[in-house]
């Protein structure tokens, strides 16, 4: 059923284009993500194993290609035709060239003897299977331990809008072809302009569903699951896995909504009770996007100064604008450097790989390396490996 759905209108529908895909996301970037999600960027000892479950057309696999040079990636799907759109699209991409890719028509709860995989990705996936937690734990007997498993699933809070008129739409038995695209349209066109269902498709999901595929994914998929921030969590535990942070962590930042004595509450609240906060207070989080693992991850926070002088470091590769200081981060943010940051980061890229930062030819002293260091790493622009530290 899901995959004649998916033949039907081969999802995502973006674009296919000559030479890399457009932009970056830091997500599909092993380098930024385990940084993101530990404060440290580890050294594969071989190609980085990569799992694209449920790769769709190969938008995610086009970038996880180009992103991490040399990778090995197996990218599996149910539906043989968005497959011939994710073959065509790496073709013209020339994401062979820079990854060796596996495209096959396979389901990811039959993957055994594949693993283990450094990263997982599993983006839009889980919440259409009919039982999302045998997903869950096929794809964690998969990951190889301190490996990061990336999801996204929808949320409740806002999809209020859009399951009301799937289920408007069942009840009318549109179905889930052609004609039930021709009235689905059809019925946000003729809803009463002020009424709440067409006011929110129009003002936040129209231009993302101006494709009939988008469109159909959104309106008219056969099968569905979203969760709520406890299902969430009740969701991950039943795989028997960690929870390794959001990967949209602005989100659920209680600044973003709160300040002064409100914000102070807020963050006086176990992590937990602070998600629970946010989903209350902005009823338009329409999905949760996060890391996993078996097992906590280490966390590195290069607050000692010696440890951080010894480590080594490269430029997150999700940047627009180097080099510069004016730049977007990898989260298409502006991003301004300051003239020391510039320096360190050039200097780090005219030396050896793995060079310590103590030893990039700065000449300046171990305390003002430290401090611009942090900085950049607190922008994301540097992303560090351990080194040994010097003897006492």
């Amino acid at each position: 059923m899901v995959s004649a759905f998916y033949d039907r209108f081969p999802y995502p529908a973006d674009a296919l284009q000559d030479g890399p895909p457009p932009g970056y996301n830091w997500r599909w970037c092993l380098a930024s993500a385990f940084s993101a999600a530990t404060g440290l960027c580890p050294r594969p000892e071989g190609p980085w194993r990569i799992l694209d479950a449920g790769c769709g057309t190969g938008v995610s696999t086009d970038y996880l290609a180009h992103l991490n040079p040399g990778a090995e990636i197996l990218a599996v799907d149910i539906s043989p035709g968005t497959l011939e759109v994710a073959r065509e699209r790496l073709r013209r991409s020339g994401g062979h060239g820079q990854a060796s890719v596996r495209i096959e028509n396979r389901s990811l709860l039959e993957l055994d003897g594949e693993g283990p995989f450094d990263y997982i990705n599993s983006v839009g996936v889980l919440h259409h299977l009919r039982e999302p937690e045998a997903g869950l734990r096929a794809l964690a007997r998969l990951l190889k331990p301190g490996a990061l498993l990336h999801l996204f699933l929808y949320a409740d809070g806002g999809r209020w809008e859009i399951h009301r008129s799937q289920r408007a739409l069942t009840a009318l038995g549109v179905g889930c072809g052609e004609q039930g695209l021709r009235l689905g349209r059809q019925l946000f066109a003729e809803l009463p302009e002020h009424n709440r269902l067409r006011r929110h498709h129009e003002q936040r999901w129209a231009i993302d569903c101006a494709a009939d595929a988008n469109f159909a994914d959104m309106y008219l998929h056969p099968q569905e699951t979203s969760y709520t921030i406890d299902r969430l969590m009740a969701f991950v535990a039943s795989a028997d896995l960690q929870f390794a942070g959001f990967s949209n962590p602005e989100i659920w930042d209680p600044a973003r909504l709160l300040q002064g004595e409100l914000l102070e509450r807020a963050r006086a609240l176990p992590p937990l009770q602070q998600w629970r906060l946010i989903e209350d207070l902005d009823p338009d989080i329409s999905h949760f996007e996060f890391f996993l693992s078996r097992g906590p991850l280490p966390q590195h926070d290069w607050s000692d100064q010696a440890g951080l002088l010894a480590a080594s470091g490269q430029r997150n590769p999700c940047l627009w604008g180097w080099p510069g200081t004016a730049l977007l981060d990898s989260d298409m943010a502006p991003l301004d450097l300051s003239a020391e940051g510039l320096d360190l980061m050039q200097a780090l890229e005219r030396n050896p790989a793995a060079t310590p930062l103590a030893e990039l030819g700065l000449a300046w002293d171990p305390a003002r390396i430290a401090s611009v260091a942090r900085q950049l790493v607190a922008q994301r622009v540097l992303l560090l490996q351990p080194g040994a530290e010097p003897a006492a």
